[in-house]
C-alpha cells in the first residue's frame, strides 16, 4: 500500500459535521459526503452546531454556513474555538458571500477553508480530504511531540533519582566514619529546604531563592560534611573535648569537601548549579555572620547564602542530638541558643524565619529521629 491509498484510508469514515439552516442544503451536501464514505452529523442552527460538535466522539471536520438566522458562522466558530473539546476542530465555511473581504474575515476568524456556493462536488470532496489529510498530520505531530516530552520528563526524573541516589551515597560514605547518623542528612536537608521556602519573598533573598536555587540547594545538603572522611578516626570519633591541635585538624573538613567537589567540578564539561551550591554549603557553612567562623573568617554576606542557611540547619541539629561527646539538648534550650546567637553567629533574617517557623522545624526532628 503506497503512502497515498495509507492517506485515503486514514480519513475514510471520518464523522463530519455539517452546519445549514436551510434543509435542501443539509441534504444535498450529506449525501455528497455520504456517498464518499463520511460519516455525517447534521445540524439547522449555531446553537445545535455547537452542541453536537462538543459531544463524544467529536467531528473531525465542521462544514458551517455563514449566513444563518440568531447566530451567524462567524459567532459559532468564536465560540467553537473558545471551548477546549472543540478548539481544534477545523472549520471549512460555506458561504454564497463571494468577494475577497468576506473570505479574508473567514480566514481571520479561524476557519480552515472556504468554499463558496453553490457548491461543486469536487471541489468539496477535495477540500475535506485536503483539510482532514492535514488534521490527521497534526493529530499525528501532537501526538509525537506529547510522547517525546513524556520521554525527556521520564529521563529528567531518572537523572534526578541518580544524582540524589549519588549524593546520598557519598555522605553515606562520609557517614561510615561519622558517629552521626543518616537522619542527620534528612533532617538538615529538610530544614535547609523549609528555612528557603520561608525565605523565598522576603526583600533581601528573593532575587536569589526562586524555586530552582531551592531545588539545588536541597539536592546538594547531604555534602555539607564530606569532608570529614579525610579526617582521622581518632579524632573524628573522639568521644571527649578536642585538644587544640586536634580541633584545627577537624577544621580543615570544610575545606576537604569543598576541594574534592571543585575536583568533581573540573572532572565535567558545563558547571553543575547543585555542585556550585555544594561546594560553598562544604566550605562556609561553619562560617559565622561576626567573622569567627572558619575556614576563611568570612563575615555578613560576604559568607554565600546556602553557607548561611546551611550553618543554622546544621547547628540546630547539633544542639538537639546526641553525640558521643555530648548528650542531646531540649528544643527549648536549643531555640534560646540560636535566638542569642541571632547577629553573631547567624544571619539576623534567617534567624528570624526560623524562630518564625519553630514548630516546624521540630517537626522535620521528630519526624527523622535517629534510629527510626
Amino acid at each position: 500500500m503506497n503512502a497515498t491509498t495509507q492517506s485515503a484510508e486514514a480519513v475514510k469514515g471520518a464523522l463530519l459535521l455539517i452546519v445549514d439552516d436551510v434543509p435542501a442544503n443539509l441534504n444535498v451536501l450529506g449525501d455528497l459526503l455520504h456517498g464518499a464514505g463520511y460519516q455525517v452529523r447534521a445540524a439547522n442552527s449555531g446553537r445545535a452546531a455547537l452542541r453536537y460538535a462538543a459531544q463524544d466522539p467529536h467531528p473531525s471536520l465542521i462544514l458551517l454556513d455563514v449566513m444563518m438566522p440568531e447566530m451567524d458562522g462567524y459567532e459559532v466558530l468564536r465560540q467553537l474555538r473558545g471551548n477546549p473539546a472543540t478548539l481544534d476542530i477545523p472549520v471549512i465555511f460555506l458561504t454564497a458571500l463571494d468577494n475577497a473581504r468576506d473570505e479574508e474575515r473567514g480566514f481571520q476568524h479561524g476557519a480552515a477553508d472556504y468554499i463558496a456556493k453553490p457548491i461543486k462536488p469536487d471541489v468539496v470532496l477535495a477540500r475535506v480530504k485536503s483539510q482532514l489529510l492535514a488534521k490527521l498530520a497534526k493529530d499525528w505531530l501532537s501526538d509525537q511531540n506529547a510522547a517525546l516530552e513524556a520521554e525527556v520528563s521520564r529521563r529528567m526524573e531518572e537523572n534526578e533519582r541518580i544524582q540524589t541516589v549519588s549524593v546520598r551515597a557519598l555522605a553515606h560514605l562520609a557517614e561510615t566514619r561519622d558517629p552521626e547518623t543518616g537522619f542527620h542528612i534528612l533532617r538538615t536537608q529538610g530544614y535547609v529546604r523549609l528555612l528557603a521556602e520561608k525565605l523565598q519573598h522576603h526583600s533581601r533573598f528573593a532575587a536569589t531563592l526562586d524555586a530552582t536555587y531551592i531545588k539545588s540547594l536541597a539536592q546538594s545538603a547531604p555534602l555539607h560534611d564530606i569532608g570529614k572522611v579525610g579526617i582521622p578516626d581518632a579524632i573524628l570519633q573522639k568521644p571527649g573535648k578536642l585538644t587544640g591541635q586536634e580541633w584545627e585538624i577537624m577544621k580543615t573538613h570544610a575545606k576537604l569537601g569543598s576541594d574534592a567537589i571543585e575536583q568533581a567540578e573540573k572532572d565535567i564539561d558545563q558547571p553543575v548549579e547543585f555542585l556550585a551550591l555544594a561546594k560553598e554549603i562544604a566550605r562556609w557553612h561553619h562560617e559565622r555572620w561576626d567573622g569567627k567562623g572558619y575556614p576563611d573568617g568570612l563575615s555578613g554576606e560576604a559568607i554565600p547564602l546556602s553557607a548561611r542557611l546551611m550553618a543554622l540547619a546544621d547547628v540546630f541539629d547539633a544542639l538537639i542530638s546526641k553525640r558521643v561527646y555530648k548528650e542531646a539538648m531540649s528544643l527549648e534550650e536549643t531555640r534560646a541558643i540560636i535566638a542569642a546567637e541571632r547577629g553573631h553567629q547567624f544571619d539576623p533574617d534567617v534567624t528570624d524565619a526560623f524562630l518564625a517557623g519553630f514548630a516546624e522545624f521540630a517537626a522535620i526532628a521528630a519526624y527523622h529521629r535517629d534510629g527510626e
